[in-house]
């Protein structure tokens, strides 16, 4: 609009028509800050929904998977003690067997198995020292949890044995029937004499495995 125009037009008018104008460029203005922070907004959810899964609450379909736990496998070897030489877990651990048990069954759960411990494998069980892998061997208990048996005994610890080299258990009656030792032959050491590992006994009393031991 010309200068010689505006001087022509009422007062309300020439002071309307800067203020339309300034309304207008501050309306342009404001489009422009929207249009930014919308777009930053979506920037910012993007990459949080690809990175998110690094904390453990992103949904990336592209993020690996965690992988699974490896399996833990027993280990069955020997030991010498007053009884004989006789089977231990990897760690050194008495295992025994329970005169109740049947060939490959076990007899014993609830309160027998947190006193007698089952000697569980979540890999494929191994053999050390004088055991035999050829009678290494498991069954699945109502848990699905897989016990480990030799020559057809299932094995478990005892509560009683605190450390390595002890064989608290031996000989215990417990629970229906006793519990003893097993020899790296398969044969039951009945030997009944508990307590911490020694010298080995010149020739330990066993019974080979049958259908069921007592």
């Amino acid at each position: 609009m010309s200068s010689s125009l505006v001087k022509r037009l009422p007062a309300t008018v020439k002071l309307g028509v800067p203020l339309a104008a300034a309304l207008l460029a501050a309306a342009a203005c404001g489009s422009s800050a929207s249009s930014s922070s919308n777009s930053a907004a979506s920037g910012a959810t993007s990459s949080a929904t690809s990175s998110g899964n690094r904390y453990g609450g992103g949904t990336s379909s592209s993020a690996a998977a965690s992988p699974a736990a490896a399996g833990t496998a027993a280990v069955i070897k020997t030991s010498t003690g007053s009884a004989g030489t006789f089977l231990v877990s990897g760690s050194g651990r008495a295992v025994y067997m329970f005169a109740k048990d049947a060939m490959n069954q076990s007899a014993c759960s609830g309160a027998c198995a947190s006193a007698w411990p089952p000697v569980t494998t979540t890999g494929a069980a191994t053999v050390s020292g004088g055991a035999k892998a050829s009678d290494l061997g498991t069954i699945t208990r109502s848990d699905g949890t897989k016990q480990v048996t030799y020559d057809g005994h299932a094995l478990y610890y005892f509560a009683g044995d605190s450390s390595a080299g002890q064989t608290n258990g031996q000989g215990v009656d417990g629970f229906g029937a006793k519990w003893w030792l097993v020899a790296p032959t398969g044969s039951i050491i009945t030997t009944a004499s508990g307590g911490s590992a020694q010298a080995p006994a010149s020739s330990p009393t066993a019974s080979k495995a049958g259908g069921s031991w007592s």
